[in-house]
């Protein structure tokens, strides 16, 4: 199972003095339990490529087969399609807007004409799920809470749809470093704790080194370049070339082996570089 794109080309304003490619011929597999990264600077088509994912934008060339399913075929039920993958936008807190963070998350399980008990499971399964205790926080409403809080609601939100493929367009974004920890740090139980595909989009290099297993990387509309983090990293020049450039740590890491220190380059997260820092420091003690 897997949301798979065939040679996608999309434009804007097709046609018109104003047309703009901005999607060229894209291929790529995004298989079921991934942890996938697209990245890329303003206006190299992230958005554009995941509103495809789900149908809310048709390729002018190509296609998009989301579990076999072909979104060029017409008899393709696009509100399945879209229960099967969850789409958050940037901002989702900006939807949030009942009285209470169950009437909230529950709106979508609500629209599937379900019986209340399934909806009341749907939504304990949803908050559980973004690290949220249900009786503690279902009657609160959700604009007292804080900017965090508020986006963990609202992905719930999708969550509670049960999508087994779930993209967050930028989920960090606006939010001050303890939000955007706090975000972070459930998107990654999120994906440890269900079977959940995530599809993180994102132009932090240091969000995606941190969490994903593979990354997509594109470039004025095109696919430029794509592997595991090592893999995209290790092109550290080619990066910054096309504007993106590459973990702070990575840089680091790469100053401290031209100084003599017997480190590994092929570091992406503090984390890593902390645990080889030390473990050199230690070897040149026991000298």
């Amino acid at each position: 199972m897997s949301i798979k794109i065939e040679n996608l080309t999309f434009k804007y304003s097709e046609g018109t003095q104003f047309e703009t490619k901005a999607l060229d011929n894209i291929n790529m597999e995004i298989k079921k339990g991934e942890f996938v990264g697209i990245i890329g600077h303003t206006g190299s088509g992230k958005s554009t490529l995941i509103q495809h994912f789900n149908g809310l934008m048709k390729p002018d060339e190509g296609d998009v087969i989301v579990e076999g399913k072909s979104l060029k075929n017409k008899s393709t039920k696009l509100n399945l399609i879209r229960q099967t993958v969850g789409l958050v936008f940037q901002y989702p807190e900006y939807q949030l807007f009942e009285e209470t963070v169950y009437e909230d998350v529950a709106y979508g399980p609500k629209n599937l004409d379900l019986d209340d008990k399934e909806i009341e499971n749907r939504v304990r399964y949803a908050l559980d799920l973004v690290g949220f205790d249900f009786d503690e926080i279902k009657d609160k409403s959700p604009f007292d809470l804080s900017g965090g809080q508020k986006r963990r609601v609202a992905i719930a939100g999708v969550l509670a749809m049960k999508p087994k493929y779930l993209i967050l367009d930028e989920p960090t974004a606006g939010l001050d470093p303890a939000g955007r920890n706090e975000i972070l740090g459930q998107v990654e139980k999120l994906h440890e704790k269900s079977e959940i595909t995530v599809i993180l989009v994102s132009h932090s290099m240091e969000d995606i080194a941190r969490l994903v297993d593979y990354i997509y990387v594109l470039n004025k509309g095109k696919l430029h370049m794509e592997g595991t983090p090592k893999e995209v990293y290790s092109q550290s020049e080619e990066l910054k070339r096309i504007g993106l450039g590459v973990p702070q740590i990575v840089d680091i890491m790469k100053e401290l082996k031209a100084k003599g220190f017997n480190v590994n380059t092929d570091i992406f997260n503090i984390q890593d570089a902390k645990n080889e820092i030390l473990k050199v420091i230690r070897s040149k003690s026991n000298v």
